[in-house]
């Protein structure tokens, strides 16, 4: 194996506690009882992929998905189930991306989308005082933002490129075995982060 020279690290679940359930059950009660067939974290339906590749608005997700809920759902209401899958920062996995420049370069390649990226910074910033997520990597990769999203090996070749660094340098490191499935077809070394483990506890 090459020398690792490169960290990319995913979001939620990694460095971001998140719960599936909440959002699950808060659509749940309001009329979508088959949320877990549209979206878990095994994978997203047409329109969950959508939103998370930045191809339909805001306003485009909100008017789709109203259609599965009871007649009275307001449109605060979505968002607040949406949003219950975040949860808190693991502040000690962000002190200890601090100590990692200058040993790697370090990276962020998340499945998300614009809803919650406002809600996740500013949690980020009413939790560490900080201003900026981004300032903790070289570079952000967002899905809503590049338009294309795990577990797709383009993905993962996409970023590579971008960043001009090579797979098998780079240690991708992701809670979700789909999405190191595809960062291991894309020739990436990789690391699957389970539910007790924090990053600060991998003997990088």
């Amino acid at each position: 194996m090459a020398k690792i020279k490169n960290l990319l690290f995913d979001l939620g679940g990694v460095l971001l506690n998140i719960d599936y359930n909440k959002t699950a059950d808060a659509f749940k009660k309001l009329g979508i009882h088959q949320f877990d067939e549209m979206y878990s974290q095994a994978g997203a339906n047409n329109l969950f992929e959508s939103l998370e590749t930045g191809k339909i608005s805001e306003e485009d997700f909100y008017k789709s998905i109203y259609q599965y809920c009871h007649p009275s759902t307001t449109q605060h209401q979505l968002e607040t189930a949406w949003n219950a899958i975040l949860l808190n920062f693991r502040i000690g996995s962000l002190n200890y991306l601090e100590q990692l420049p200058g040993k790697y370069n370090v990276y962020l390649l998340s499945n998300t989308n614009s809803i919650h990226s406002v809600a996740f910074h500013k949690m980020f910033n009413k939790e560490t005082g900080k201003l900026n997520l981004d300032d903790y990597f070289i570079k952000a990769y967002y899905s809503h933002h590049i338009q294309m999203r795990k577990p797709y090996k383009e993905t993962y070749h996409f970023v590579l490129n971008d960043a001009g660094i090579n797979a098998n340098e780079t240690l991708f490191i992701d809670d979700s075995s789909i999405n190191i499935e595809g960062a291991k077809e894309a020739g990436l070394e990789v690391y699957h982060l389970l539910a007790d483990q924090r990053i600060e506890d991998i003997n990088l």
